[in-house]
């Protein structure tokens, strides 16, 4: 029996380290330029980050960085009053005209290797 308590308070010690293990923003842009290295992740027309391959954490990168983002446009599109697709459209083009070669760009709905 006593193998069985202390089976069960690791799993459970486990379990409860689990969100530790979760990213924060920073963790995140500064995982960026290696998974856009790797090509896991790609600029997208509309100003936000996509995952071209997911492995690892990518998606979970590519989220915390694309919320971020949408805050500053948020924030640009209210004081500029622009609208904020357009704010995001400028963005993405920005973002994919600034990607280096060898790095994936995603246009017409496909990933290319810019």
């Amino acid at each position: 029996m006593n193998i069985y308590k202390k089976a069960t308070v690791a799993l459970l010690s486990i379990l409860l380290a689990l969100p530790v293990f979760a990213l924060n923003l920073d963790q995140a842009i500064n995982s960026l330029p290696q998974a856009k290295a790797n090509g896991l992740v790609g600029e997208q027309t509309d100003g936000y980050l996509g995952v071209v391959k997911n492995e690892g954490n990518v998606s979970e990168i590519a989220q915390l960085i694309n919320q971020a983002r949408k805050q500053e446009y948020q924030k640009v599109s209210a004081e500029s009053n622009v609208p904020l697709v357009e704010v995001q459209n400028k963005a993405g083009s920005k973002a994919q005209e600034k990607t280096p070669a060898g790095q994936y760009i995603k246009q017409q709905g496909q990933w290319i290797k810019k």
